[in-house]
Parts: C-alpha cells; sequence; structure tokens
C-alpha cells in the first residue's frame, strides 16, 4: 500500500520481486527533478549480493515501478533487457516515445539513495563550488555563479571568470579549446575531474578585468546554500519604489524553506509588494519547498487553490489539490517578474504557474523561455542496492487546471521580456541585464517580448548597449552537464 501525499516527506514503496530477494521500501519526497536530463548513476551502499542486486534484478524493480505509476503508461516502449548494459540505458529506451513527445526528457532517472538523501537533508556536496556554463562554438566555459565556503570562490573564481585551461598540475595543462575540439563538452567534464573530496586540479582563468590566474584547487564537501548570503535576498531601490529581489538557487535542499521565509520576512519588514524572482539556474527540486515558496505569496489567499498533481487515471484517487497555508512572513506581491532561462525548471516552473490566476498581465517572465517541466517524479528504493529510480509520476497544474508548458512557460505565462545574462554584474545587481529589464516590467517602462521556446541557452539575445568583451554576454551559452550527473547535478544542473 502506498501513500503518495503531495506534500508529505514519504512515499513507501512494498513490492516483492523474486528476482530482487525481497522488496524495496523508500522514503523520500515528492520532486519535480532536474530540467536538462540525461541519465543519473547508481551509488552503492552496503555489501549486497550479487544476485539481488544483478543489473536484471534492477531491470525487473524498475519494470514494476513504471508498470503501476509512471504518468504516461501508454507512452512506454518495450525493451529486451538483455539488450543493454546499465540500467539507465534500459529506463531511457522504456521511456523512448514519451521523450519523443517532448514529455520526459530525462526524468526518469536511477540514481543513488545514500547520495540523494545526503543533499536533500544536509545540502551539501563536493567540488569546487560553481556553476559552470559553456559556448560550444566559441569553445569556451565560464563561471556563472560560485557558493560562499567553497574551494573554487576562495581561489578567485567568481561570476565572470573565464576558465582557459584545465590540468592535474601545471605541466598537463590542456586548454579548454583543445578540449572541446577533442571530446566536446565531456572532455571538458573529464578534465575537471570526478566530484570527490581532495581531488586537485589546476585551473588556469581568466578574470573579467583581464587579470589571468593560475591556480591548484582541491575538491571539498561545501554547503549548497540555497538562498545566498551574498545576494540571494535583496531590497532594490528603483525611483525610490522598493522591489524585493529573491535569488533561489535550488529548491533540493530542505533547508530551502526556512531561508525563503527568512527572505520573505525582510521583504515583509519593507512593506515590499513587487517581486523580482530569480530562478535563471534553478533546476528544480522539492515540492513542499515550491509549496512554502507559494504560502509566503499568498497572504489574504489562506484556503485557496495554490496547484493541483494530477497521477495516472489508475492512481486518480491519490490526486490531490494544495491549498495556500498561513506563514507567518507571507506577503500578498502585486507585481512580479520571474527571470528564467532553459535552465529553470520543474519546480521553478511549478512556482511561476500557480501565480498566474492570481496576478494574470501583473507578473511576466524575464531573460529567455524556461525548461518546460510541468511533471515531478516520486522515488522508489530498492534499499538493498542502494538504487532509487524517480520515475515521472505526476503532474502539476494551477487553480486554472493550466499545465500544459512541455515547451516552456513563455507560452502561458502573460507577459515576457527578452533579456541577456550578464556575467559582467554580479547577481543582484539592478544595472545586470535581466534583472534591468525585470525593473522596466515592474516600473512600467516598455520590454521586448521574446518568441515562446524560440531561444536555448541560458541567456537570451545580447541586450543593445552590453560590453560584449571576453564573450561575457555569449547568446548561446548552456549549464555544463556530465553525460551521467550525480544527485546533486540533476537538481543543480552545471554544478562543479
Amino acid at each position: 500500500m502506498i501513500h503518495a501525499g503531495r506534500t508529505a516527506l514519504s512515499l513507501v514503496l512494498a513490492i516483492s520481486l523474486a528476482a530482487c530477494g525481497g522488496g524495496g521500501s523508500s522514503s523520500t519526497p515528492p520532486t519535480g527533478g532536474g530540467g536538462s536530463g540525461g541519465g543519473g548513476g547508481g551509488g552503492t551502499g552496503g555489501t549486497p549480493t550479487p544476485t539481488a542486486c544483478s543489473l536484471r534484478a534492477q531491470q525487473d524493480f524498475a519494470d514494476s515501478v513504471l508498470s503501476e505509476w509512471y504518468l504516461f503508461p501508454d507512452l512506454l516502449a518495450n525493451a529486451n533487457p538483455a539488450s543493454f548494459s546499465d540500467l539507465q540505458a534500459y529506463l531511457d529506451a522504456r521511456v523512448a516515445p514519451a521523450r519523443a513527445q517532448n514529455r520526459d526528457r530525462g526524468f526518469t532517472f536511477a540514481t543513488s539513495i545514500a547520495e540523494e538523501n545526503a543533499l536533500i537533508n544536509s545540502g551539501s556536496s563536493a567540488g569546487f563550488g560553481v556553476r559552470l556554463v559553456y559556448d560550444t562554438a566559441a569553445r569556451r566555459v565560464f563561471v556563472a555563479e560560485a557558493y560562499e565556503g567553497a574551494s573554487g570562490l576562495a581561489a578567485g573564481l567568481d561570476r565572470g571568470s573565464e576558465i582557459v585551461a584545465i590540468g592535474t598540475t601545471s605541466a598537463d595543462l590542456q586548454t579548454v579549446a583543445s578540449l572541446f575540439a577533442s571530446g566536446g563538452t565531456q572532455a571538458v567534464v573529464n578534465a575537471i575531474g570526478p566530484s570527490t573530496p581532495g581531488t586537485a586540479r589546476v585551473l588556469r582563468f581568466v578574470q573579467p578585468d583581464g587579470a589571468t590566474i593560475e591556480r591548484s584547487i582541491t575538491k571539498t564537501d561545501f554547503a549548497l546554500d540555497p538562498v545566498s548570503d551574498r545576494y540571494g535576498a535583496v531590497i532594490l531601490n528603483d525611483g525610490g519604489k522598493r522591489v524585493g529581489y529573491l535569488n533561489l538557487r535550488t529548491f533540493i535542499v530542505s533547508d530551502a524553506a526556512n531561508q525563503l521565509r527568512a527572505a520573505y520576512g525582510q521583504f515583509a519588514g519593507q512593506g515590499v509588494t513587487e517581486l523580482i524572482i530569480d530562478l535563471r539556474y534553478n533546476g528544480g527540486g522539492l515540492v513542499n519547498v515550491a509549496d512554502t515558496m507559494g504560502d509566503l505569496m499568498g497572504a489574504g489567499r489562506i484556503g485557496q487553490v495554490w496547484s493541483r498533481t494530477v497521477l495516472r487515471a489508475s492512481k486518480a484517487a491519490q490526486n490531490e489539490t494544495r491549498a495556500f497555508r498561513s506563514e507567518v512572513n507571507a506577503i500578498a506581491p502585486t507585481r512580479i517578474a520571474f527571470i528564467t532561462t532553459r535552465s529553470s525548471a520543474s519546480a521553478s516552473e511549478l512556482v511561476a504557474n500557480s501565480m498566474i490566476p492570481y496576478l494574470g498581465n501583473n507578473m511576466a517572465l524575464v531573460g529567455s523561455d524556461s525548461f518546460g517541466k510541468p511533471v515531478g517524479q516520486f522515488g522508489f528504493d530498492l534499499t538493498a542496492c542502494d538504487l532509487r529510480v524517480r520515475a515521472v509520476t505526476f503532474q502539476t497544474v494551477n487553480a486554472n487546471n493550466q499545465g500544459e508548458y512541455f515547451t516552456g512557460l513563455g507560452s502561458v505565462v502573460p507577459n515576457t521580456c527578452r533579456a541577456g545574462d550578464d556575467l559582467l554584474r554580479p547577481l543582484g545587481d539592478p544595472r545586470e541585464a535581466s534583472i534591468a529589464a525585470a525593473l522596466d516590467f515592474l516600473g512600467g517602462r516598455t520590454c521586448t517580448a521574446f518568441t515562446a521556446s524560440a531561444q536555448s541557452g541560458v541567456s537570451g539575445a545580447a541586450s543593445q548597449g552590453q560590453s560584449t568583451r571576453q564573450g561575457l554576454n555569449l547568446p548561446e551559452r548552456e549549464l555544463l552537464q556530465p553525460q551521467r550527473p550525480n544527485a546533486a547535478q540533476h537538481d543543480l544542473p552545471g554544478l562543479f
């Protein structure tokens, strides 16, 4: 018996599989998951027996999950388990028809129970603590943001730094351009090395002011602070009007809810009613954190519909309507500009979509179109094998039952404003291209609309008058992602 509550923090699965030597159980919150797919790598926990955790046993477990719970049962393909050498490839084959219809672009994946639980509960990962964007045509990699307390920022890597060479020592540095030429983005990922504490790399990077730095940087554990202490919650002055700027890096860390409460408390204390919500790199995460964010914008709306969760027809009894709930620091925003890119997905899109019925023309997407993921996953565990199958199991719709934005929110949000992602300016700076465009919308000034789903990459077209020195306003940037992202990279694409 499974109780799959949308806001609950538990989802229990008990399936008896003779081939697996027992069942699996999960205690995982529903997630919106990451937006830019690719399969997750499995991990190991303990010392499972080879028979219980054979590839075929894992495939049989995954089949049981998909057969009972997959949101699009008519879009499952038959696949011969013997034809595949790893579980993720098998899952990809099974959901290929849904992927072809743009409904499951890497959203169903296998991952490690231990890795994902650690990410959700502790909010930590290992690496340099930077988010990287790249431009394939120009063969260049830039830092989009850096986490406080991580080794990357301590060594000088921050927004706008361009990594130009990577090596294990100064003697074997390879230029990023040559890595792209030899093996594309995966060659760059391989050169950066595994996300394990103690891994060291020599990086040569160029700062926005033109200074070139070469340093050996060691990967360490660092906190995935959802709301940056530097720029996460800022009150901007726009001609005497207070505007709240909120930059949320991720929904996947459970403490994000408390950090959001603190941020909205700051806005409430200053009487802020107009917001810029910056989700430009936010790949999604926990649905219950998105619900808390909605509650914090629900002053005066308690009991009204925030969003609805819709499962497949055979699971319709577990559909759920989530209403606004009381939060001490809640505000009643009158206008919101959501900054998005093609890397904004899932829980990020849920929040924006759920505000449409209440704000209408008083909200906009700024930057470029979002990814397009109105669906989410439950986690199903085969505990003896440290295996979690994250399968697409539900779709979210707003109070008007709108939720068909599989190509991006630009098709449903009333207003759009095209803007670039200007790495020359720090996040939170009112002069940064997307923030400036958001202020223009909130202030009733003109902006240029973007065509829904016409843009790709992290940034939109360069705004007039912006500096293009060092390529910091390239029109087609994407977050760098491995072919097999780890648990953190699924929800924080570009994290290294």
